[in-house]
Order: structure tokens, then C-alpha cells, then sequence
């Protein structure tokens, strides 16, 4: 079904297409919420670590976590950078809709691959967490 270039059909089928998008832009943002509470943790363990003497101290053979406790900070950060530029592309994707839409321009194969970049931007955020997570719960801490 064919809508007349800046029509209020044209727009209203514009917004049905950048729905979708937009509920990935709320799940990314709850998922960099749950980073960073995760990325938190793990920087107040290391503070924690690092306040402790090298020597003479009972918990001073906690200090062998730092470097797992590092790791794991950079696959956070991996994975925030990732869901952050996920979110950047759905962002992306919906301005790039309601341009086209604003230029009379058709604007499903720009959106279409911004969409699946996107998904995929998010799914190796996922995977980077997944590695984080197997780190942190096959090294419990001792404490």
C-alpha cells in the first residue's frame, strides 16, 4: 500500500517501523543500568583489595583476586561500550526513518541494516557479559 510522501499516513506508518527500535532502546538502557551496578561492584572489590597490605595482613592473600577482579572489569567495559553503540545505532535508526520520511525518501533498507547492526551490537554485548559472568562465578571470592 503506497502513502503520499509526507502524508500523516506516511508518518503513522514511520512510527509503526521505528516501534520496535524503540523497545530495543529501553532494553538497552535497563541492560547498561544492570552493567554498571555490575561494574560498580567489581571496582569497589578492587578499592577494597588495594587498601589491604601486601604483607602482614590476615586478608593479604585476598589480593591474589586482583587480577581476576581487572578481567573482569575489562569485559565490562567491553560489553558497555558495545551496548552503548547499540544504542547509538537504534538512536541512529530512528532518525534515519523520520529524515527519510521528512525528505520523501524511502527509508527501509537504511533502517533495515541499521536494525540488524544494532541487534548484533547487542548480542556481542551479551556474549562479552556471558564471559564476565563465567568468570566471576567459576572464581568465587574469599572473603
Amino acid at each position: 500500500m503506497a502513502f503520499e510522501p509526507g502524508s500523516i499516513n506516511q508518518l503513522s506508518q514511520v512510527i509503526e517501523h521505528v516501534v520496535a527500535p524503540a523497545f530495543l532502546l529501553g532494553a538497552v538502557a535497563g541492560f547498561i543500568s544492570i552493567l554498571m551496578s555490575r561494574m560498580d561492584r567489581v571496582i569497589d572489590r578492587l578499592r577494597f583489595l588495594n587498601d589491604i597490605p601486601q604483607e602482614g595482613h590476615g586478608k593479604s592473600a585476598l589480593r591474589a583476586d586482583i587480577p581476576r577482579l581487572k578481567r573482569r572489569a575489562r569485559l565490562l567495559q567491553r560489553s558497555l561500550f558495545l551496548a552503548i553503540a547499540s544504542g547509538a545505532a537504534g538512536a541512529v535508526l530512528i532518525i534515519v526513518a523520520f529524515g527519510a520520511a521528512l525528505l520523501e525518501r524511502t527509508h527501509v533498507w537504511g533502517t533495515a541494516l541499521l536494525f540488524v547492526l544494532s541487534m548484533g551490537l547487542l548480542c556481542a554485548a551479551l556474549i562479552v557479559l556471558a564471559a564476565e559472568v563465567n568468570i566471576g562465578f567459576s572464581e568465587y571470592d574469599e572473603q
